[in-house]
C-alpha cells in the first residue's frame, strides 16, 4: 500500500483525467505515477509541462539533438544511481520499446560502460551520471568530450536538465512509495502477442 493513497480517476480535475485516459488509450493502462501525483493538481500539471518540454520537446515547438532512445535511456541510467524501482522500471520498459533491444534497459541500469551502445551514447551517461551524482564537479572539459561525440550546448542542456527533473521524480517516487505497475515488466522484452 503507497503511502500516500491515490485519488480516483473520477476524483481528479478534467484536464487531468483527460490526460489520463489518452495514456490509458496508448498504454493499455495507466502508469501508476499518474495518478498518484495528482493528488496535488497544481503539482501534477507543473510535473507532467517540464516532463513534456524535457522528453517529447516537439510539442512545445522544440527540437532535440537526442532520441527518443537516448533521453531513457538518460533516465534509467541516473534512476538506478538513485535506486528509483519505479523509474528504472517505468522507464527501462519505454527504453526497450524506443531502442527494440531488450536488454539494454538492464544493461544500461546496471552498468552503461558495459552495455551494447555506442561511444556516444556512453559518453552521455557518463556525463549525465556526473551530473546526477557530482553536479558540483562539471567542468569545462566534460563540455569538450561530448562536442567530441557531437553533442552541442543545447544537448548537453538537454542532459542536465533531463538529469536533474528524474532527480526530481526518483526522490518523489521514493519517499512515497510509488510501485511500478506489472505491465512495465514485461514490455520490450518479448514480442507482442506472446
Amino acid at each position: 500500500m503507497p503511502r500516500y493513497p491515490a485519488p480516483t480517476l473520477e476524483q481528479v480535475p478534467e484536464d487531468i483525467r483527460a490526460r489520463i485516459l489518452e495514456v490509458q488509450d496508448k498504454a493499455g493502462f495507466v502508469p501508476n505515477v499518474f495518478l498518484a501525483l495528482a493528488r496535488r493538481p497544481a503539482e501534477w500539471r507543473a510535473f507532467f509541462a517540464y516532463h513534456d518540454a524535457l522528453m517529447t520537446p516537439e510539442t512545445v515547438g522544440r527540437t532535440s539533438g537526442l532520441t527518443k532512445g537516448e533521453r531513457e535511456m538518460i533516465v534509467t541510467a541516473t534512476s538506478a544511481a538513485n535506486q528509483c524501482l519505479y523509474c528504472v522500471v517505468a522507464h527501462g520498459a519505454i527504453l526497450r520499446i524506443y531502442e527494440k533491444k531488450p536488454m539494454v534497459a538492464d544493461q544500461v541500469a546496471i552498468n552503461h560502460r558495459k552495455a551494447d551502445i555506442p561511444p556516444r551514447q556512453r559518453a552521455m551517461l557518463d556525463f549525465a551520471l556526473k551530473v546526477c551524482q557530482r553536479s558540483h564537479e562539471v567542468a569545462e572539459e566534460d563540455f569538450a568530450a561530448l562536442h567530441a561525440h557531437g553533442f552541442d550546448d543545447e544537448d548537453i542542456w538537454d542532459i542536465a536538465a533531463i538529469t536533474a527533473f528524474f532527480g526530481l521524480s526518483n526522490r518523489m517516487a521514493s519517499f512515497s512509495d510509488m510501485q511500478p505497475n506489472p505491465e512495465f515488466y514485461l514490455m520490450g522484452r518479448v514480442p507482442k502477442g506472446k
